[in-house]
């Protein structure tokens, strides 16, 4: 999570080679996703279990992305993949997230879509959510789309929740970041975790090692020569 200097975790998502996956762990990310949720990166577990395969016992947590699945679906897809991390793209009713929550272990984030200006500090937070990812709101789309939110609109909204909430759920920004911006993105918003996917791409799911590592270099304030 963010630390003292304000240098937040760093997540590549959408990833779909086992490559990509151990250069990930080497330029230090702290989580490596994975989509089941449809679209032209998903996986399904076996393919999901050879592209973990490259950063099990590295220390780096295993995210599976879900969208409109059944709770039992995404628990025994969480199993097979051996995921850590369960983030919804979908919200499940109540009887379906406890569900999930009871019998998932490991961390469950949820996602609220927004433009960034529709955002407000009382965020619908699920009881037993451990992180909230922001992402933007596309239609037909449930993420992986490019699209950035306002982050000077989203930053003032957070700043709002955390101090009416104590700020305890880590907040993940996902959508539009790149090399370029991600280091302004986290300047306005001050996220916990950034989450990248298409700005490290060279086509869906195929990520470009320099686009990685200049990623993470922005994200964390140094140079991409260091």
């Amino acid at each position: 999570m963010i630390d003292r200097r304000g240098v937040p975790a760093v997540k590549f998502c959408g990833l779909t080679r086992p490559q990509d996956a151990a250069y990930a762990a080497s330029l230090g990310a702290d989580y490596v996703g994975v989509i089941f949720a449809g679209g032209p990166r998903v996986l399904n577990a076996a393919r999901a279990r050879e592209v973990f395969a490259e950063v099990t016992g590295s220390g780096v947590q295993r995210v599976g992305v879900w969208g409109a699945q059944p709770a039992d679906a995404i628990l025994r897809l969480a199993d097979e993949a051996m995921v850590d991390v369960i983030q919804l793209h979908h919200s499940l009713d109540g009887a379906g997230f406890r569900r999930v929550r009871e019998a998932f272990g490991g961390r469950i984030w949820t996602v609220i879509r927004t433009s960034g200006a529709d955002l407000s500090d009382e965020f619908p937070l699920p009881p037993g959510a451990d992180g909230v990812v922001l992402d933007a709101a596309v239609r037909g789309m449930l993420g992986g789309t490019g699209v950035a939110i306002d982050w000077a609109a989203a930053g003032r909204s957070i700043s709002g929740w955390r101090s009416r909430s104590g700020g305890g759920v880590p907040i993940v920004l996902a959508g539009g970041l790149r090399p370029g911006n991600v280091r302004g993105a986290v300047a306005l918003v001050r996220p916990d975790v950034v989450d990248v996917s298409s700005g490290v791409e060279t086509a869906p799911g195929v990520k470009d090692p320099e686009l990685m590592r200049a990623f993470a270099s922005a994200a964390r304030g140094t140079s991409s020569e260091e």
